[in-house]
């Protein structure tokens, strides 16, 4: 509990030195009081980040508002708290401060721990995490597991913006809210020219036994390349999507899939693999 809590319970700091005395209570910092003496859960210590950096200004963000409103899969030692830059405030062992230049109205759930909404902590999450491919991650987590919907996410990065890998946040989100692929055909294709690679027919369709299937980019020396937006790992798709490449393998043509998401995280590993497809095919000189 903390100090304010305590006292309004009627308990006075004599009262508390007392308890602490008789090795039943513990003292964490400046406001936050153990009414135990085990090491504190992960829950009671996000508690004791915002009443030690301040309950009146500062409220869990980022990653830490994501863990305490459910998100899983996911690990994360230090606790991330956010505060308008105005405000001065303390170091915390174990908390990072991350001022921010104002609060969008409503962006601060206060029932519970105070912390931001799932849209708004998962753009800033990506925005402070350690690499592209984390950000991505944290994006595609909150999503998968129901924290917030895509287009939620599409709408709050127009007011929520941070200063770190902006390009790279937003063509996530994007991919992720429309659930198809954003870079497409052409942006595709245009990577192919940057490259020098030869540009492919785009929207292909082939005709089988089993009906029609449209074939995002293809060569005509028979290499096939399937650029996957977020909609093809949902539900059955990942099923039909195997169908439809098993059915396209056995014409002999060779079939590369990438993620869209993976485009972006490793855009030149991808195209060098199209190169070596290419060249193996005879379509490419060496």
């Amino acid at each position: 509990m903390s100090r304010a809590e305590l006292r309004d319970a009627g308990v006075t700091d004599a009262d508390i030195r007392a308890e602490v005395r008789a090795e039943r209570w513990t003292v964490h910092g400046h406001q936050t009081v153990a009414t135990h003496e085990r090491a504190l859960s992960d829950t009671e210590l996000r508690w004791r980040a915002v009443w030690e950096i301040g309950a009146r200004v500062a409220c869990l963000d980022g990653v830490s508002a994501l863990q305490a409103g459910g998100l899983t899969g996911f690990r994360e030692s230090t606790i991330h708290v956010s505060v308008v830059h105005s405000h001065t405030v303390k170091s915390l062992a174990g908390v990072r401060v991350h001022k921010i230049s104002r609060r969008s109205p409503g962006e601060v759930l206060m029932v519970g721990l105070p912390r931001t909404r799932p849209a708004v902590a998962a753009i800033r999450a990506a925005h402070w995490a350690v690499s592209d491919r984390q950000a991505a991650l944290l994006l595609i987590l909150t999503t998968q597991q129901g924290l917030c919907t895509p287009g939620h996410l599409l709408e709050t990065s127009t007011t929520v913006r941070g200063r770190k890998r902006r390009a790279f946040v937003r063509g996530v989100i994007r991919d992720l809210a429309l659930g198809v692929r954003s870079l497409g055909e052409l942006d595709f294709a245009r990577l192919c020219r940057a490259r020098g690679l030869p540009e492919p027919v785009r929207q292909q369709v082939r005709e089988d036994a089993q009906g029609r299937a449209y074939l995002d980019v293809r060569w005509a020396c028979g290499l096939v390349v399937e650029v996957d937006g977020v909609h093809h790992f949902r539900g059955l798709a990942p099923v039909d999507d195997q169908l439809r490449q098993n059915r396209v393998a056995l014409t002999e043509d060779t079939v590369l899939r990438i993620p869209n998401i993976g485009l972006r995280l490793h855009e030149d590993e991808f195209m060098e693999q199209v190169a070596a497809g290419l060249a193996m095919r005879g379509a490419l000189a060496v």
